[in-house]
């Protein structure tokens, strides 16, 4: 799972990088305007691994994680210039987007267009991105109606179909609304990830608020399907994730009034954005968390965790987290009977505990 952090000059995207990641990486009060790209892999918080580490007491213990790329470069303008051959292909290879709005005040980071106005700033990118998808969607429609009209149509009923929901694409960033705001079959959103549109791409906004900021999320009605909005004050928590001492860290968040870090809910958020929950494996040579997709099958899972565990399945030994925790051990799960066995089919769960039989 990969996301791309986005955002206007100057609005703190390597800031937020910083602190969702402990990367501690320059931060300038200008922009150069060029494509810079930092990348870093980050665990995804999640305290019930915490539990069954503590009581399996494994030789290693590995989390879901987060792959987080920063992404500079982008500016009013994209999309009547055209983006680079490489700025197009970070964009289009990340999973979604992290799109980061200035929303605090600083004389000595000057604002690319002078004043701060976090809805306009949005808006910004937003516009970019309608115009880039729409060139990309009315270019892949004449070259149809080219073949149409040449009668080279290998799979008629596909060109058919491409051709209309082009077309209702098309209808929807005219209108001016993301994609990702249509009704899409499985299938559909297969079709159209293959054109790389980047309002079709889950988005977490993010307001890079002050450290007395107020809370835009609450504010603003920025309602779109695939879309969360939160707020974040990103200098402190980049300040946050660059100490060590559990203590420090307590002091710092007393000292500015904060409850917990925001750090650990954008993660979160983050893993929810993209439709994606964990389940668990567990021994005493290792506890992991493994990412699959809503709706994934056991054998989907097993796949996950090796390709050969899929291919020979047989069947899955399941428990439910919570039931597990309140067993407290394997060997009481079974003597409660709280094991299930689950087939082929059997549709995963968030939290579930999973040991795949199989055979090949």
């Amino acid at each position: 799972m990969r996301l791309g952090i986005i955002g206007l000059p100057n609005c703190g995207k390597t800031t937020i990088f910083n602190a969702l990641t402990g990367s501690d990486h320059l931060t300038e009060p200008f922009s150069s305007g060029q494509l810079e790209v930092h990348t870093a892999i980050v665990n995804v918080p999640d305290r019930r691994v915490d539990s069954l580490t503590t009581i399996f007491r494994p030789r290693k213990t590995v989390y879901a994680t987060v792959t987080y790329t920063d992404i500079g470069g982008l500016d009013k303008g994209i999309g009547e210039g055209g983006l680079s051959g490489p700025m197009r292909n970070e964009l289009q290879q990340v999973d979604g987007f992290l799109h980061v709005v200035r929303a605090f005040e600083d004389a000595s980071v000057p604002h690319p267009q002078e004043t701060v106005d976090p809805i306009r700033d949005l808006g910004i990118i937003d516009g970019e991105f309608l115009l880039l998808d729409l060139i990309t969607v009315e270019n892949r429609l004449a070259r149809l109606e080219q073949e149409r009209q040449r009668g080279k149509i290998d799979n008629k009923p596909l060109h058919a179909a491409e051709t209309v929901l082009l077309e209702r694409a098309r209808d929807q960033l005219e209108a001016e609304q993301p994609v990702r705001d249509l009704d899409l079959t499985p299938a559909e959103n297969k079709l159209l990830r293959g054109y790389g549109l980047l309002t079709l791409k889950p988005t977490l906004v993010i307001f890079n608020t002050g450290e007395n900021g107020a809370d835009l999320a609450t504010d603003l009605s920025y309602e779109h399907q695939h879309t969360q909005v939160v707020s974040l004050h990103g200098k402190l928590e980049a300040e946050i994730a660059q100490l060590d001492n559990a203590d420090d860290v307590a002091l710092f968040l007393q000292e500015y009034d904060i409850d917990e870090p925001g750090r650990a809910r954008v993660i979160d958020l983050s893993y929810q954005l993209l439709n994606i929950q964990s389940f668990f494996t567990v021994g005493e040579d290792e506890v992991r968390a493994w990412s699959v997709y809503k709706g994934s099958t056991a054998v989907d899972a097993a796949g996950t965790i090796h390709t050969d565990l899929a291919r020979g399945f047989i069947r899955a030994e399941m428990v439910p987290y919570a039931e597990f925790i309140s067993a407290g051990s394997m060997v009481e799960v079974k003597k409660q009977g709280k094991m299930h066995l689950e087939g082929k089919t059997y549709v995963v769960q968030d939290g579930d505990i999973l040991s795949i039989r199989f055979n090949v």
